[in-house]
């Protein structure tokens, strides 16, 4: 199938204002029919779930649709999804639960690729059982995680490994399975940060090897949300704090309080959205791989774009997003100017692409840069080629001046 950039742009309301979003790994812009939806079902007949009334129905439908959905998005079983405020929430709330089973002796090894949602409550689930921490180091020069001591970092007393599916910040995609084959080889869980991952490619949790894999719908056209993906088995032998009235049923045992049937409504048509890209017929799991590989062809092509003419500017701009495999989010610092000044330029020029560390502390600390910030460039589907000539024409200016 081919991508038609323009039929696209159309559907989301807000790309009228001619703002030039690249700010895409922070959040997308919301198409039209995920409002949509969100709205109808918070202003329809709604009530908690039951099945005696429409309005009990209507938020039945709503959690049913929403796993079913997102099961097919990330090729899981629907009864392991399960829905969270946000991506760090999931991994707050589930690295307790895993705490209870560690013990003095055992380790946990997280990378310096990862978000800090994938790294600060692994360690301080860790501290709190008398677990030691390792790590995956970043190498600088490839943009990507050192490899070469994986097998003693992830060793016999390893109890779970925390990496990302993708860097947020350099769009690094390490080569996930082959820690997770690791991981499992010695008898440890793989916790996937999938956040960025999710936006930019087609999602199959098994080949990953991930057995908890979180995402944010936020970062694909939908609401803002979270969901974590797991086998339900293995949801099974996890005991999270709970009230005692609340279910022991998976996945609703994770799930605390009145759910919000409105925002998965909003993931389910944000789902369907993709999935409504590709043709017609098949399945939406076989719809959505294939709107993905078109969605992927187009970032990728953008990137090069992007890529080239950053190369242009010579000694100017340094991009640090180097790796073999990476999403369309590039990274770059200035020689001699400030990445925020960068930032406060293009926006005067109606083009967004923020400055700062976004929250991937250990990756900015590994690269040993010296500045505070830089200017992350992320693409989204929407983006397109009078877009990319906008920004490297900006780009351009700001540094000559």
């Amino acid at each position: 199938m081919t991508f038609d950039v323009t039929t696209f742009r159309g559907h989301f309301p807000s790309l009228a204002s001619g703002l030039a979003h690249f700010d895409g790994p922070g959040g997308t812009q919301t198409p039209a029919v995920v409002g949509s939806a969100v709205a109808a079902t918070l202003t329809g007949q709604l009530s908690n779930r039951g099945s005696m009334t429409a309005s009990e129905r209507n938020a039945d439908d709503a959690v049913r649709g929403f796993r079913s959905a997102m099961a097919d998005l990330l090729a899981a079983s629907p009864d392991g999804i399960v829905h969270g405020r946000s991506a760090t929430q999931l991994t707050y709330d589930f690295s307790r639960a895993l705490a209870k089973t560690w013990r003095a002796g055992d380790e946990v090894v997280v990378t310096e690729l990862d978000h800090d949602a994938n790294v600060r409550p692994w360690l301080q689930a860790a501290r709190s059982a008398g677990a030691t921490v390792r790590w995956i180091r970043l190498d600088p020069a490839t943009a990507d995680l050192d490899l070469g001591d994986l097998e003693t970092t992830v060793n016999e007393r390893t109890r779970l490994v925390a990496v990302t599916g993708a860097s947020n910040l350099l769009g690094t995609k390490p080569a996930v399975a082959r820690i997770a084959v690791r991981a499992h080889d010695v008898g440890a869980l793989v916790h996937v940060d999938g956040v960025h991952f999710a936006a930019h490619a087609s999602v199959d949790i098994a080949a990953l090897g991930a057995d908890f894999f979180v995402c944010s719908p936020y970062k694909f056209f939908g609401p803002h949300c979270a969901a974590l993906a797991a086998d339900p088995s293995l949801l099974e032998t996890l005991d999270p704090d709970k009230l005692l009235p609340s279910t022991d049923a998976v996945p609703e045992r994770f799930e605390l309080g009145t759910l919000p049937y409105e925002m998965l409504a909003g993931t389910t048509a944000a789902v369907d959205f993709i999935a409504d890209l590709a043709p017609p017929g098949g399945s939406r799991r076989e719809r959505l791989v294939l709107a993905h590989q078109a969605i992927e062809e187009h970032e990728l092509r953008l990137r090069r774009r992007i890529d080239e003419g950053l190369a242009s500017f010579g000694p100017r701009v340094a991009v640090h997003s180097v790796a073999a495999e990476r999403t369309p989010t590039v990274f770059v610092t200035f020689a001699d100017r400030d990445a925020g000044a960068a930032y406060r330029f293009l926006a005067d020029r109606d083009i967004l692409a923020p400055a700062g560390t976004f929250y991937a502390y250990e990756t900015f600390r590994a690269l040993r840069l010296d500045v505070d910030a830089g200017l992350r460039i992320g693409l989204a589907p929407y983006n397109d080629d009078a877009e990319i000539d906008r920004l490297l024409d900006a780009l351009d200016a700001f540094v000559a001046s």
